[in-house]
């Protein structure tokens, strides 16, 4: 990336929306793709090359990879970012070893070319393998296609537009009370084709969208000042994501409102405002052992962090370690039944699960995506894989966790959404509460800190209400959560119904060497954990 590329980029979160070999563009180049027939045709011609090449398998990926990010703070635009990657990733086994090649050639010779350099790599990687690929079958399936179903493309809407509405959020807050405040909006947009010797073209058009903000209030007198992130999450939808649906709307104890599949920034950026100048007066936690009910816009990082990537089968067998480690959850503990929370946790991995970022038709190995188990009545049953992964777990296909984040980047495995259940008897938030008699009520993601294992680990969150003898009383600040992972999760003791279930997600998950970003979702409803220790994280500075 060049330097003026990654300065004209520069804030929260904008580096990942760089994609590899990106190119700055004008907005209206956001539109459009490259037409099926194109595709189909430059794909054929790196399977022809590849198996003239001498290659057993080959997998074709020709990516369109559109990113926009606008950022403002107070009445200032700050940047406005539009991004196009356009190329061909080509992957071989050759010899019994994988080789890969890129390129943004878009011709029938460019991508011929690139086939051949990738069945040389192979070939060359085949001198020190130990073992040969051994992938589970994916059955082609011809010419498909899959998009997100959307209402309303983002990308069409005039920047002009998503402007004012930043402008007009951060308007409100100042409004409402707060000194400072910063407000973003990224959008995602992949059209992906795939195509592979076992007999399919898969054309692919995904989406996503997230509106971040921050608010910061300062009491004047002191110097002190407090914070407040807004509470909705990154989802796979369209611009329709940003039209509230009054249907959507959870009011929840403590004056806290959530939406299910659609978001009220204004009221949300409001709320936040004053919750944020109320943490200035708040009290701070005395520690101790507490009851935790904790919304999904917390316990989804939780989820993310300490059941999704240790399920992950490369951490688990030692193959992904420099990026964030390995995995306590080695495969001797699936064989031995090992409980990992109480009678009704439930964890299922979904890349179907409509408005989810992970959500896709197939994985980047043309393997159509689907629903399955993790844990199952709180105990261990099984892990996340993909083709050359399968064997290893001695199953007969691959779960579809295959992913790269560019056509240069070569596929590998990566965290499908992975959500805890809802509870199955009829239970809801206030319902909830009544049973705690001296708790804490959690809302928003906030800072954490996982050992190398994922098995120790510490979050905090945005908002934090006391509750005693079974109400939500006054607003509490300086809370931290301590957990050992399979203590924590046995430690729930009651989960909302599905009326209470609500997505939260990682627009920039990172993973690998050289790094890749991904999305993925994680769906909860709100849950209690019983005894979990809290610590005080005010910092005293003199």
């Amino acid at each position: 990336m060049r330097r003026r590329d990654f300065l004209s980029c520069s804030g929260l979160g904008l580096a990942g929306l760089m994609l590899p070999h990106s190119r700055l563009v004008a907005a209206e180049e956001l539109l459009g793709s490259i037409d099926v027939a194109t595709r189909k045709s430059l794909a054929d011609a790196a399977l022809g090359a590849a198996r003239q090449a001498g290659a057993s398998y080959c997998d074709v990926r020709i990516g369109r990879y559109l990113s926009q990010s606008l950022v403002t703070r107070e009445d200032r635009v700050q940047n406005v970012a539009n991004t196009e990657s356009t190329g061909t990733g080509v992957r071989v086994i050759a010899n019994g070893a994988w080789g890969f090649a890129a390129t943004n050639r878009l011709t029938p010779d460019g991508v011929a070319e690139a086939a051949r350099r990738a069945v040389a790599i192979a070939r060359a990687n085949s001198s020190i393998r130990t073992a040969p690929v051994q992938l589970a079958p994916a059955p082609g399936v011809g010419e498909v296609t899959w998009k997100t179903p959307i209402r309303k493309n983002a990308m069409e809407v005039p920047i002009k537009d998503k402007v004012e509405l930043l402008l007009a959020v951060n308007a409100a807050a100042q409004n409402a009370g707060a000194d400072f405040v910063a407000s973003r909006m990224f959008l995602i947009n992949e059209q992906k084709y795939f195509a592979s010797t076992d007999g399919s073209w898969i054309d692919q058009d995904v989406h996503r969208i997230w509106l971040p903000f921050t608010v910061t209030a300062i009491d004047k007198a002191s110097g002190a000042f407090r914070t407040r992130d807004g509470l909705s999450a990154p989802m796979g939808m369209g611009y329709e994501y940003l039209d509230a649906d009054p249907a959507d709307k959870l009011q929840l104890p403590g004056g806290v409102v959530a939406y299910k599949r659609s978001y009220d920034v204004m009221e949300d950026v409001v709320a936040a405002a004053r919750q944020a100048r109320a943490k200035l007066d708040a009290p701070s936690v005395k520690p101790g052992k507490y009851d935790l009910v904790i919304d999904p816009s917390n316990l989804f990082l939780t989820i993310h962090e300490n059941v999704g990537h240790p399920l992950e089968l490369d951490r688990v067998l030692g193959y992904e370690a420099n990026y964030a480690g390995t995995s306590f959850a080695t495969l001797d503990k699936r064989e031995a039944g090992f409980r990992w929370g109480s009678p009704i946790v439930n964890f299922f991995a979904d890349k179907t699960q409509p408005g989810s970022l992970g959500a896709v038709g197939y994985d980047d190995e043309g393997v159509k995506t689907r629903q399955w188990d993790l844990v199952r009545d709180g105990i261990l049953v099984d892990y996340q894989t993909i083709r050359d992964q399968a064997h290893i777990l001695g199953k007969a296909e691959s779960d579809g966790c295959c992913y790269a984040d560019s056509w240069s980047s070569v596929q590998f495995q990566r965290m499908p959404n992975v959500s805890l259940a809802p509870g199955k008897a009829s239970l809801s938030v206030a319902d909830m509460v009544k049973d705690v008699e001296n708790g804490i009520y959690i809302h928003g993601r906030g800072s954490y800190s996982i050992d190398q294992q994922r098995f120790n680990a510490q979050f905090g969150g945005q908002l934090y209400f006391e509750i005693k003898n079974g109400q939500v009383t006054r607003q509490i600040e300086d809370v931290a959560y301590q957990i050992r992972t399979p203590e924590f999760w046995n430690a729930c003791s009651a989960i909302c119904d599905e009326s209470d279930y609500r997505l939260g997600g990682s627009f920039f998950d990172g993973k690998g060497q050289p790094s890749q970003v991904s999305a993925v979702s994680h769906g909860s409803s709100t849950a209690r954990f019983d005894g979990i220790n809290v610590i005080n994280t005010a910092r005293s500075l003199g």
